[in-house]
């Protein structure tokens, strides 16, 4: 069994990259497949990827860099448990950029980006009704991320992706699932504003909303329950078949 699993690994490590699990491991995290907390082996991963462990550890090393995974001298690799100030930290964060970005997003956004958007909030609104929550946490990010994209600053929409995705983990941790109706409402209101072209609402309106998803966060430790890793890995694995 053991020459038949490194027959696997030598096979399909010419057709993985690191590049390939880092991509789905970021979905996986995002899409709260993955808990906060979570160990990662080094031999789960390469086991169940059919990878070689140095291209795993090169994953991981990416995946820390940008601050989805923690690695621990001497205990290995975890998905990120943010802290309830780190937590605090990154919203504060996030409202002074994205009301920089929203001002630079009014000045520059044409009709494509409007009705772009338009329908990005009908997509959320369609994952609310179907319940699909990941799916719907997933959307309700990217709809500032595409803002961000699209208001001409690259340095920022850069530091804010990473935001978005730190905050993804925060809402993992500490959100409410039935709070996510009110972000929808609070998304159309700000596109109405930049609509409008009306700068100082649409400014007003993503630091309100920013605030009021923090607000609604239960920011206080505890344990979040990790599920079966090798059954998550495999699953991710098979998206990649």
């Amino acid at each position: 069994m053991e020459s038949a699993a490194k027959a696997r690994r030598a096979g399909a490590t010419r057709r993985v990259s690191s590049s390939d699990i880092v991509a789905r491991m970021t979905a996986a995290i995002l899409q709260h497949r993955l808990a906060p907390g979570s160990k990662l082996t080094e031999e789960a991963l390469a086991d169940v990827f059919g990878i070689s462990r140095t291209k795993v550890r090169q994953a991981l090393v990416e995946l820390a860099a940008n601050r989805l995974v923690t690695l621990y001298r001497g205990r290995g690799a975890f998905v990120s448990r943010p802290s309830v100030r780190e937590s605090r930290e990154l919203f504060a964060a996030r409202r002074v950029i994205e009301g920089a970005l929203i001002k630079e997003f009014i000045a520059v956004a044409n009709a494509k980006d409007i009705a772009f958007l338009r329908r990005h909030l009908a997509s959320e609104k369609r994952a609310i009704r179907a319940q699909n929550l990941n799916l719907a946490t997933r959307l309700l990010g990217d709809f500032h991320i595409a803002i961000a994209k699209r208001a001409g600053n690259q340095v920022l929409a850069e530091i804010l992706c990473d935001l978005v995705s730190r905050t993804s983990l925060v809402i993992l941790l500490y959100g409410r699932n039935d709070r996510l109706s009110c972000s929808i409402e609070e998304h159309e209101a700000l596109l109405d504003a930049i609509a409008h072209r009306n700068a100082a609402a649409a400014v007003s309106l993503m630091r309100r909303h920013l605030t009021h998803v923090e607000s609604e966060l239960v920011l206080k430790d505890k344990i979040v329950q990790t599920p079966n890793i090798r059954s998550v890995l495999a699953s991710i694995s098979s998206d990649m078949s």
